[in-house]
């Protein structure tokens, strides 16, 4: 379980870089511009990409960095509340997308996706590592 919850963090990693990027590009047209309602420019160059004049995608890298070095250390307890605090923020951030901005960005819907699923894994994780051993008297 802990390779697959590093993988998924990795994809997280990944995924919040390509945010980064967009949110420091200066020339053309996003790669995910697809049509008004998908547009990851207008989403990562928007007021709501800092907090505390912080970029949301670094916080994404960080967390998910952070969440790998958990899977690894195999502490799903911590990693379960890490990502139910994730999965809040990043549907507080898809609110600001539909409500807000009425443009969603391709990176941010994925990395919702997987902060989810690892949500779930480590949910699973934390439940089956509880069960009592079986003895072998």
């Amino acid at each position: 379980m802990r390779y697959v919850l590093i993988l998924l963090a990795l994809a997280g990693i990944v995924v919040a870089s390509l945010a980064l990027r967009e949110h420091y590009r200066t020339e053309g047209d996003a790669p995910c511009s697809i049509n008004a309602h998908w547009d990851c420019g207008i989403v990562n160059k928007s007021p709501f990409a800092f907090i505390h004049g912080i970029p949301v995608a670094d916080i994404g890298i960080a967390g998910y960095l952070l969440l790998a070095v958990l899977a690894w250390a195999r502490s799903y307890r911590v990693m379960l509340a890490g990502t139910i605090f994730g999965v809040a923020f990043s549907l507080y951030l898809a609110h600001i997308e539909k409500d807000i901005l009425g443009v969603w960005c391709i990176y941010c819907v994925c990395s919702l996706g997987i902060i989810c699923l690892m949500a779930l894994l480590s949910l699973i994780a934390t439940i089956t590592n509880r069960q009592p051993k079986p003895s072998t008297s």
